[in-house]
């Protein structure tokens, strides 16, 4: 029987240390009531309570959180139905505020994340909505932490996870892309082609310029070289004429070229005579001896006086 009191005191005993000694992990915050009212927030360490009198009340997690929201259909501004869902990071940073500033901050911060990302969502366009998700997760923090300020938590960041069109709007995306890639390709051929065009009517250009050039210097230098022949011609002619007329002043140089003349002019006769049908007499025929005569005259005053001719 004493065995049995003294076992039931030893279970009081540790009753009462077990409501009087708490332990708070260094991850864990303990918000502890006396008698239904809030008295103090415990954090990590060994703490002692007044039994029956103070309790527990609520435990908080002091790392950060992240809660996953989940997909929900958002309408862009250029009316584009997408399903988008995202992480919430936070923090309890109040663990009084946590308790009794809202019944479950959890679920409260995650539709207060989907709202607010749908009404964000609704601000932008669809490119836009893939293009700006940083700044879109930075406008949904900040919406977020005004209105969770009185919670007693800090959202820390937000991170959208997948942003996914409907399956008509893939089709149409799909349908536009493949028309852009189209217009690119048209585009890089009738660049090309251009360009082409550019570079053949270049040469061709050039090679008219290169042709006309050379012609242009073809004509130039026949023409430097034809003056030059009647540079050369003109200079041997006039020094032909300056020998004979040197010839026809020195003595004997005038019945020299008479002589000459006489000679030519029989030949030329000769010839005419012997192609034509019809017999040529010169009108003076009565003179043809004197003429005759008077050329052997020549001849024979040429050879006297020109010295050693005999």
């Amino acid at each position: 029987m004493a065995l049995t009191y003294v076992l039931i005191f030893f279970l009081i005993i540790a009753f009462v240390l077990w409501n009087t000694i708490i332990i708070v992990p260094e991850r864990e915050q303990c918000v502890v009531e006396r008698l239904g009212k809030f008295r103090t927030v415990l954090n990590s360490g060994i703490h002692f309570l007044v039994p029956f009198f103070d309790r527990i009340a609520y435990v908080h997690e002091a790392r950060e959180q992240v809660f996953d929201i989940p997909p929900q259909t958002c309408i862009t501004q250029d009316n584009m139905q997408v399903l988008i869902d995202g992480l919430v990071y936070l923090k309890v940073t109040d663990a009084k505020l946590a308790s009794y500033g809202i019944g479950d901050y959890k679920n409260a911060s995650v539709n207060l994340a989907q709202t607010t990302m749908r009404s964000e969502v609704g601000k932008l366009t669809l490119s836009k909505a893939f293009s700006e998700r940083d700044l879109l997760n930075e406008k949904i923090v900040r919406e977020v932490d005004i209105a969770s300020d009185s919670w007693g938590i800090k959202v820390l960041r937000y991170e959208i996870k997948n942003i996914r069109p409907s399956d008509s709007v893939i089709s149409t995306l799909e349908k536009q892309m493949e028309a852009e890639r189209e217009k690119r390709a048209e585009i890089t051929l009738a660049e090309a082609d251009k360009e082409n065009r550019i570079i053949l009517s270049e040469g061709e250009r050039t090679e008219s310029i290169n042709i006309s050039e050379g012609e242009k210097q073809k004509r130039i230098n026949d023409a430097i070289g034809r003056g030059k022949e009647i540079e050369l011609v003109s200079t041997a002619t006039a020094e032909g004429i300056k020998t004979v007329a040197n010839a026809i002043n020195s003595p004997g140089g005038d019945m020299a070229v008479k002589l000459q003349l006489v000679e030519q002019f029989i030949g030329e006769v000769g010839k005419v005579m012997e192609k034509s049908k019809i017999s040529i007499v010169p009108a003076e025929m009565a003179n043809i001896k004197g003429f005759f005569e008077g050329a052997s005259k020549v001849s024979s005053t040429i050879g006297n006086s020109i010295p050693g001719a005999r």
